[in-house]
């Protein structure tokens, strides 16, 4: 049997996938909801078996799904790669770079970077794309050039280490421990957390740490914005941890801090690409500017280092 692999319709079908349904697909792809369920029973046609399961409003990848999931990410990514390479080959696209920031501490760390490059590279068009969750899972689609990820950075990607960062523990002004510069966790541990929504690396580092001191934390509530998580904490519903130089950006009067003692937790942050991928002219600009370095893009593409100060 051969089969003709449409990328258009697997961009749809992962988008379903991604999205959890047909109708949440349907607005990012700008579409309509009929029109998306064609593309996707078309595809099922073609290749002769069921890709999902609807339940309800939300689908679920069948075992031939997971399969043909995992193909249309690597095949659409490789479709990037092409389009991007070829692109700047002709001189199209030597100026665009497309950067993915998760929302929490984007602003505390990148805003500076990001005027200063525009200043150094006023020829190059960044676009900064924020999301919470599924920066890993849109850069291996090549919807990213680049991506901030929080260690550990996954096998299927290559990266630059741009901060560690320890935890600060943040308090009700009343806390018991309010007065200390810096808490074990172990002291914490009979204390309700404040976490981020799942799916957040920051979770992760706080809970393994938990797991391997043996404490199962009570989790009081969860958030995916951080002012709202230290509202939180003033309010006296819980206590929450978050990177120091995030947590002096959004300083609070009602809210104590101090070091979370456990020098294994730390917030381990960088900038990731596709190991193996395509990288452009651009994205070694950006790369080297936050290693302070200075790169000369010349008119056939070629690429010049002159180590100086990223401030200059």
């Amino acid at each position: 049997m051969r089969i003709d692999v449409d990328l258009r319709k697997l961009r749809v079908f992962v988008e379903v996938v991604r999205q959890g349904g047909f109708s949440q697909a349907a607005k990012v792809v700008f579409s309509t909801q009929p029109t998306v369920s064609k593309v996707v029973k078309q595809l099922e046609d073609e290749f002769g078996v069921r890709l999902l399961n609807r339940i309800g409003h939300r689908s679920e990848l069948t075992t031939a799904g997971e399969i043909v999931y995992r193909r249309a990410l690597s095949l659409l990514t490789q479709g990037e790669d092409l389009i991007a390479e070829l692109d700047e080959l002709r001189g199209l696209k030597r100026g665009k770079l497309r950067v993915g920031f998760p929302r929490a501490g984007s602003s505390a760390l990148f805003a500076p970077l990001f005027v200063s490059f525009r200043k150094r590279y006023p020829g190059i068009d960044v676009e900064i794309v924020v999301h919470d969750k599924d920066l890993a899972e849109r850069l291996r689609a090549g919807e990213l050039d680049l991506a901030l990820l929080a260690h550990p950075i996954a096998q299927d990607f290559e990266a630059q280490d741009v901060r560690t960062e320890p935890l600060v523990v943040l308090l009700p002004p009343d806390h018991e421990l309010a007065d200390r510069k810096a808490i074990s966790l172990e002291r914490l541990a009979t204390f309700p957390f404040i976490l981020f929504e799942e799916g957040f690396a920051l979770n992760d580092v706080i809970l393994d740490a938990c797991r391997a001191k043996g404490i199962t934390p009570k989790i009081a509530a969860r958030s995916s914005q951080v002012d709202f998580i230290v509202e939180l904490v003033a309010a006296g519903v819980g206590i929450a941890f978050l990177p120091r130089v995030i947590s002096e950006k959004h300083a609070h009067r009602s809210v104590r801090r101090a070091l979370l003692d456990d020098p294994k937790s730390k917030w381990r942050i960088a900038l990731a690409w596709r190991r193996g991928g395509y990288l452009s002219h651009a994205a070694h600009a950006w790369l080297a500017h936050t290693r302070g370095e200075r790169v000369q893009i010349s008119s056939t593409g070629g690429r010049k280092h002159d180590r100086r100060s990223a401030g200059t």
